[in-house]
């Protein structure tokens, strides 16, 4: 093989791993990078890593009195277990947020994509 053939073979092998690399992350898209962290009422601490941007997701059954987005994307806290009704919280990404003295925690969330 020539110095030419090498080169062809080389460039051909790259973009085939540059094929590889872009569609293995293209599944990304699918979840929120990072995690998710919200305190209860009992001063318990729960992290959801990565989770996925469609859908409502629950705070467990006693809700969260703080909660803290560290994922790649803003999300909105609901006062239900099913992101509906109610005043909402929004929340950008790698900020935190605690609930007023006398609210109720949030009960769901879901992410802005």
């Amino acid at each position: 093989m020539s110095v030419t053939d090498h080169r062809r073979l080389r460039v051909a092998a790259g973009a085939v791993l540059l094929t590889f690399a872009v569609s293995g992350c293209s599944g990304h898209g699918r979840d929120a990078v990072g995690t998710i962290s919200y305190s209860t009422e009992k001063n318990l601490v729960v992290t959801v890593s990565n989770p996925l941007v469609t859908g409502c997701h629950r705070l467990g059954p006693a809700g969260a009195v703080r909660v803290v987005n560290n994922t790649m994307v803003d999300m909105v806290l609901y006062p239900n277990e099913n992101c509906s009704r109610g005043t909402t919280t929004y929340v950008a990404t790698t900020l935190s947020d605690n609930i007023a003295p006398v609210a109720r925690p949030w009960r769901s969330y879901s992410l802005v994509h």
